[in-house]
């Protein structure tokens, strides 16, 4: 059975962080350990397949090969270092028809993504923005350019390995002789020793930096976007390009108006005789231009009046939703003696039953005594 994806298995995106996957890691695993789920094999066999993916996305330099290569290079295969697959996998055949493939541990290694959650307002969605952000990442070392040694050095060839970074392993099965090409243990399948590595990177080749970088955010994003800065991830290995910054959209709530999509939703109030006679309104968008709704007499309380092309802009397209008013009629709490009057003669007229007027307590004091 073909092996699933290792972030599919985790349940996290390809741009998650360390913590996010560690956190994916124990929350399932505990779900799934054998001791808490004693004589069932699918949850053993879940276990074994969440900490195969945990030890592949945890390792960096695991992480980049498996995204770069898929499985085969998260195991040593093809299109990675130091093919091992075990007596009766691929590897094994073609070193015995063949005499092993060649080792890529020596060639360049391309630099893992990075992720940065980027938060932008509503009114940022609207017309697009640009944004300065600082991104932390690891950069090639400026001391040894990235080739792990300090500046005035030699770099030596392997004596094991013979600078090939592979090693044959030769071993007798009931099919004969078996020949396996596998990584050199001494260089790490560099087939480099470095006896004085760089001070400044203490022999990694890169160093912890931090850039400051504008990102161009488009109209129209929402929660789902992911923008994509190619060459400003990671750095590589070995003369490898560096990765890319992933950028994560989130759209901050706004006081005013609420988004569905590429429609906005704003609630008004209007007074009670604007219900029933009708009105002219003015209405300020999103984008702070100014809108004449026409209030139609009789108007009910939840009516949801619709101004066309006043909400946000749909993503890589020129068009735009719907601004959506919801009206709500505002019921006043105090009235004075006039307005009073007034209600009391519009409830007779309809017919309406309502509380009976209130004199006060020095009125009805002066009725009791008769004056």
């Amino acid at each position: 059975m073909a092996k699933r994806d290792y972030y599919e298995v985790l349940g996290v995106s390809r741009g998650a962080s360390a913590d996010e996957i560690k956190r994916a890691f124990r929350k399932l695993a505990g779900k799934y350990h054998p001791d808490a789920n004693p004589g069932n094999q699918d949850a053993e066999e879940r276990f074994k397949e969440l900490n195969e993916a945990y030890q592949v996305l945890s390792d960096p330099e695991k992480r980049a090969r498996f995204d770069q290569f898929g499985h085969a290079g998260a195991e040593g295969g093809f299109g990675a270092p130091g093919a091992d697959f075990g007596f009766g996998g691929f590897g094994d055949i073609f070193d015995m028809f063949f005499g092993g493939a060649n080792n890529q541990r020596q060639g360049p290694e391309r630099g893992p993504d990075l992720r940065y959650d980027l938060t932008v307002s509503l009114d940022e969605v609207a017309s697009g923005t640009e944004q300065e952000v600082k991104v932390v990442r690891e950069e090639t070392c400026s001391r040894c350019h990235g080739n792990q040694a300090e500046p005035g050095t030699r770099i030596e060839t392997c004596p094991d390995c013979r600078g090939q970074g592979q090693v044959e392993r030769i071993s007798d099965s009931f099919l004969g002789r078996i020949r396996r090409i596998e990584a050199c243990s001494r260089c790490r399948g560099t087939g480099r020793i470095i006896p004085h590595v760089c001070k400044a990177c203490q022999g990694r080749g890169v160093v912890r930096g931090e850039k400051r970088l504008t990102v161009k955010v488009p109209p129209g994003v929402d929660e789902s976007t992911r923008l994509r800065v190619q060459g400003e991830g990671a750095a590589g290995r070995r003369g490898g390009g560096p990765g890319d910054l992933i950028v994560f959209i989130h759209v901050a709530a706004n006081e005013r108006f609420r988004r569905e999509g590429d429609d906005l939703w704003l609630d008004l109030p209007i007074g009670f005789a604007q219900a029933v006679l009708g009105a002219e309104l003015t209405v300020t968008t999103l984008t702070g231009n100014t809108e004449v709704l026409h209030i139609p007499p009789g108007t009910q309380a939840g009516t949801v009046i619709r101004i066309a092309r006043a909400g946000l802009p749909r993503l890589g397209s020129s068009v735009k939703g719907h601004l959506n008013v919801r009206v709500a009629v505002s019921v006043p709490g105090h009235v004075n003696p006039k307005e009073r009057e007034v209600l009391r003669t519009w409830a007779e007229m309809r017919g309406e039953d309502i509380l009976p007027e209130d004199k006060g307590i020095m009125r009805k004091v002066k009725n009791a005594l008769g004056r």
